[in-house]
This record gives structure tokens, C-alpha cells and sequence, in this order.
């Protein structure tokens, strides 16, 4: 392993800095530095890295200079603003943001699938970590895809509200509250009443009638395999959980694969625990299995009955650990190993 290393949390307040910093820590990331930026507002709050009191900086003040990586969990148009001055003084950006995934210079990487793809940070000193529900579904779909090749997939997600972050964690709670009470839901975040119900709409509605959320899977799918000819027919729909976000995936694959087939496959696939005996009722759910966990977790494995080739997948992982803060420590990992 190289040299410590000196490392920015950018956006350190939010649901996901918060978890990059306890996963840095969970990791023992060999860390020379820490430095945890925000914005003016959330300056000076401290938050305990290992036993030591650290104080959150001005990101409009700080200079990349101090660092060799930094990891961003703010919106797009912060993340344009900070992340070339970044760059320019030679630091390495980790972005979770959508903000440069579809960029063919900046590798769009989840490890367990496609960690070679790091290397390619040279052509602009970034890396784009891929959206949560990506990462859960390809981390579970790859180990198939390398078995016997994928030729569709149709996925359905049920999507918690953190994924939209803490007001919107903080409007279910309140929902929940009024409605309990025999008041009215107060609607803010979300088009619609999210307790007690669900939303088939994540992001913007595109001229397809498709939502951004949805086109993601499609297009991040298809960069992260190498591969245009995947067919992604996705429905993204926000559910009235507070975490970890829940995908059924049905597979049309280019050979069929057999349930102890794939089942032996991901359990020998890196980043996949599977939880899957119908007879004991076991299979995984986000409030039991997934909550702080990292790993992927797949269960409801069969064979479609509709289709000579098809597979059919329950697939659940925590949204802010394994679908965005740890895939972006594991790729600063690599990094920090390898290249710098």
C-alpha cells in the first residue's frame, strides 16, 4: 500500500458525507489527512473520526491543493462549480453525483464489476461513482452476465425516500405524524403523500415518459458493461421507507441457468450475499438485512415460467453505504493502492 493519504469529504453534513466518513473509518482507510467541507451555514459543526474531533471547513475557502483525493456528495450544480478547481490543483475527484457519469473521458466505476476502468481517472482526474440503484443491480447482475450473458433487463425498484436526502427522510416522518394525529399530509419533497404510499416518479419525466432516474439504469448499464446491445426496461418507484432500496429484476439471458446454478454463482461473486431458502421464508428486506451493511443482498431466485431463458432476481442493498458512500471509498481505495 502507498503513502497516507490526505482526503476531502465535500458535502460532509449530508446523509451521504456522514456515511463516507463512517465507512472511511469502518475501512481503516490508511488516511494521512481528513478534511470534511460544507457550505458557510455548516461551518464549524465536528464530527468524531476515530476518537478525534473534527471541525467541518468552508468549501469556498479550502484549497485542493491539500489533498490527492477528494469525494464529492453534493448537487450537480455545486459539484460543476467546486469540481474543476479541484482537478486544477491536481486532486483526484470521486463524484457521486450524475454530473459527469455519461462523459466518455471519466470511467464510471462500481469495483466488484469494472475496476479496471479506475485507471482511465488520468484523462480528467475523475471518477463518477454510478447511481445506487446501478450499483445494486449490476454488483448482483455481473457475476450472470460473465456466466451465460444478459440480453434484457426489465427491473421494477422500490427506492427509499434517503434516497432524496434528509428532507425528504424528514417529510415521511412528519407525514406519518400528521397523519396519525387525523391531520393533513403536508407534501413538499415529492409531488404526492409519500407515507402510506408509493410514487411511480423519481427525477424528472423526459420526452419518453421515462424519468431520469429510470434512463440512468439504462444508460450508466450499458457504459459500466461495455456494452449497448443490454436492453434495460426499467419502472423507478419511491416507496415509504426511510432506507435501503429493494429492486425485482427479471433477466432474459442469452442461455438459460438453472436456480442452483445461479445461486452458486453469487455466492462465489464479490460484494453478493445470498439470502435465499423459500421454504424457511427467508429472503432479504431492507429494514432487516440491508440497513449499514455493504454488501449486496439477493434472494427470490427463480426461473421464469414464462420464458425458456429467464431468471428472476430480488435484489436489496443499502442506498447510502454500498449505492454511494462505500462504492466511492472502494474506488478511493484502489486508487490510493494502485495509481497514486
Amino acid at each position: 500500500m502507498n503513502q497516507m493519504t490526505n482526503i476531502a469529504i465535500v458535502g460532509a453534513t449530508g446523509v451521504v458525507g456522514k456515511a463516507m466518513l463512517e465507512v472511511l473509518e469502518a475501512r481503516n482507510f490508511p488516511l494521512n489527512q481528513l478534511f470534511l467541507l460544507a457550505s458557510e451555514r455548516s461551518e464549524n459543526q465536528s464530527f468524531l473520526y476515530k476518537k478525534e474531533k473534527i471541525t467541518v471547513q468552508s468549501l469556498d475557502a479550502f484549497d485542493f491543493n491539500q489533498v490527492q483525493i477528494a469525494l464529492f456528495a453534493i448537487g450537480s450544480e455545486l459539484t460543476k462549480r467546486y469540481v474543476p478547481e479541484a482537478v486544477k490543483a491536481g486532486c483526484v475527484v470521486i463524484d457521486n453525483s450524475s454530473t459527469y457519469r455519461y462523459d466518455p473521458n471519466v470511467p464510471l466505476v462500481i469495483p466488484e464489476v469494472n475496476a479496471d476502468c479506475i485507471a482511465d481517472y488520468v484523462h480528467q482526474n475523475i471518477i463518477a461513482n454510478p447511481n445506487c440503484s446501478t450499483i445494486q443491480m449490476l454488483v448482483a447482475l455481473k457475476p450472470i452476465h460473465d456466466a451465460v450473458g444478459i440480453k434484457r433487463i426489465n427491473v421494477a425498484t422500490y427506492q427509499s425516500v434517503s434516497g432524496s436526502g434528509k428532507q425528504a427522510i424528514s417529510e415521511l416522518i412528519t407525514q406519518l405524524g400528521q397523519l396519525l394525529n387525523g391531520k393533513p399530509a403536508k407534501s413538499e419533497v415529492y409531488a404526492q403523500q409519500i407515507a402510506f404510499n408509493v410514487l411511480p416518479h423519481i427525477d424528472e419525466f423526459l420526452e419518453n415518459n421515462y424519468t431520469r432516474e429510470e434512463m440512468k439504469m439504462v444508460w450508466e448499464t450499458q457504459k459500466i458493461l461495455a456494452d449497448d446491445r443490454i436492453l434495460v426496461n426499467p419502472t423507478a418507484v419511491r416507496v415509504p421507507v426511510l432506507y435501503g432500496h429493494s429492486e425485482a429484476i427479471h433477466l432474459e439471458l442469452m442461455a438459460p441457468l438453472s436456480v442452483d446454478e445461479a445461486r452458486a454463482t453469487l455466492r462465489q461473486a464479490p460484494g453478493v450475499k445470498v439470502i435465499d431458502d423459500p421454504k424457511k421464508q427467508h429472503y432479504p428486506t431492507p429494514f432487516t438485512h440491508a440497513i449499514g451493511q455493504d454488501k449486496v443482498l439477493v434472494g427470490r431466485i427463480r426461473e421464469d415460467i414464462s420464458h425458456p431463458c429467464g431468471l428472476n432476481l430480488w435484489v436489496v442493498a443499502d442506498n447510502i453505504r454500498k449505492g454511494a458512500a462505500t462504492n466511492a471509498v472502494q474506488i478511493a481505495e484502489i486508487l490510493q493502492q494502485q495509481y497514486l
